[in-house]
């Protein structure tokens, strides 16, 4: 790994209310983007991509059950993906990970004309956006 640039995220934890529901949609999905499994632990996991590392984590310090992304706080984490055929893949295949489509009348480009990207909520609210590095031509 090389040494990472000044200003770069080091880390994101997340805590959530149910490890293996997370397990089954977040893992699967930074899995999928290429991140590795760098630690495991009894409550938790991180998987890491290059000097940054996402943690998921069921602390038993939660005050609520559910994460609500309309709060203060956490909106959305969002990846890019490397073009819209790996997006549309990707997001075809999120259905069965836990994962549904928002704004489902606008995609994929529910963030503008020249933004080619899929928003994903899962059953525990936690949103993600997926963004294609390399958008299609449009006429």
């Amino acid at each position: 790994m090389r040494r990472p640039t000044h200003g770069t995220l080091h880390h994101v934890e997340l805590w959530v209310p149910d490890l293996n529901r997370a397990l089954a949609s977040l893992g699967w999905l930074l899995e999928t983007l290429g991140y590795a499994l760098f630690q495991s632990w009894e409550s938790g996991r991180s998987w890491r991509l290059g000097p940054t590392y996402l943690v998921i984590e069921q602390s038993t310090a939660l005050t609520a059950d559910q994460h609500d992304r309309c709060r203060p706080g956490l909106n959305h984490l969002a990846f890019h993906v490397e073009d819209a055929d790996t997006l549309d893949e990707l997001t075809s295949n999120a259905t069965r990970h836990g994962w549904d489509l928002l704004f489902p009348e606008c995609h994929p480009y529910a963030g503008g004309r020249q933004h080619y990207a899929a928003y994903l909520e899962n059953d525990d609210g936690f949103e993600v956006e997926l963004v294609a590095i390399e958008a299609p031509k449009r006429n």
